[in-house]
Order: structure tokens, then C-alpha cells, then sequence
């Protein structure tokens, strides 16, 4: 079980209940709230991407992708379901359109990762750690962020 507790508790000041937590097998994950101390990980969390060119930085680089990895883990065994929307203008509607998207990094630099390859990263992902890609244009982001949020 995953408990985030907010950075502006006291360190030193609630020993008890962190004893509690360790011998109870709870972790305790600390980031600032915006109201009250204690509060469980949401069901569902939306990572916004502003294109395709920071998905596959983000999935194509080594140091990134384990960060990303993790932070989907992390998201995971806190019994939250990681959606990353990735906003574009390259009409790439679901995971299946990654198959053919044209990075246009690969005009600069002919090693920058190509559309098969971030589709098999994304399948992988998907399917190794439950976390999901969405994709819309920038226009309809709040709408699907809101929809998705309200649905949960």
C-alpha cells in the first residue's frame, strides 16, 4: 500500500505514524499536497506530451526511458493507471498510427528513432506495465483530460 504524505510535514515530528506505516508494510511517497497531510494515489494520472518528438525523447533515450519506466512502475504498484496524452498535428489518432509517423528528427539525424521502433517501445509498455497512450490534437486535450478524469 502507497500513502503520499506532503512535504510541508514536520520531519521528526510524526515518528509514531511513520513506524506504523514501515512495520504495516506502507510506503510512504512525500510530495507536496494542495490541501491536507495525508491522501492515497489517485486511480488515474494523465502525463501530457506536447508532440511525438517528446514521446520518443523521452522513450528513445536511454537515461529517459528508465525514468519513464520507473515512474510508470511507480504509478503502477501505487494502483494508478498512467495515461500519457500525446498532443500532436501529425494526425496520429491511436497507437497504430506511431507504426508510420515520420520523426523529423531522422532529416538531422539519421539514427533519431523511427515510428515501428517507438510503436514497439509503446506496445511494450503497454503491455509490461498497464499504461496507456492516447493521442489528440492540442485543441482537444482539456476536453479528453476532463472526460478521462471525470470518467475515473
Amino acid at each position: 500500500m502507497y500513502i503520499i504524505e506532503d512535504t510541508r510535514q514536520k520531519k521528526g515530528k510524526h515518528d509514531i505514524k511513520h513506524d506504523y506505516f514501515m512495520n504495516n508494510k506502507i510506503t510512504l511517497i512525500r510530495s507536496k499536497l494542495p490541501f491536507g497531510d495525508y491522501m492515497m494515489p489517485p486511480k488515474v494520472v494523465i502525463d501530457t506530451k506536447e508532440n511525438m518528438s517528446e514521446i520518443a525523447y523521452n522513450l528513445s533515450n536511454e537515461k529517459n526511458h528508465a525514468r519513464v519506466r520507473e515512474e510508470i512502475k511507480l504509478a503502477r504498484d501505487c494502483g494508478s493507471k498512467l495515461i500519457f496524452l500525446i498532443e500532436n498535428t501529425d494526425n496520429i489518432k491511436d497507437i497504430e498510427d506511431v507504426k508510420s509517423w515520420i520523426n523529423p528528427r531522422r532529416f538531422e539525424s539519421p539514427g533519431a528513432i523511427k515510428g515501428d521502433r517507438l510503436y514497439k517501445i509503446m506496445k511494450t509498455m503497454n503491455e509490461r506495465y498497464g499504461c496507456e497512450f492516447m493521442f489528440c490534437s492540442p485543441e482537444k486535450s482539456g476536453e479528453i483530460i476532463t472526460k478521462i478524469l471525470k470518467n475515473e
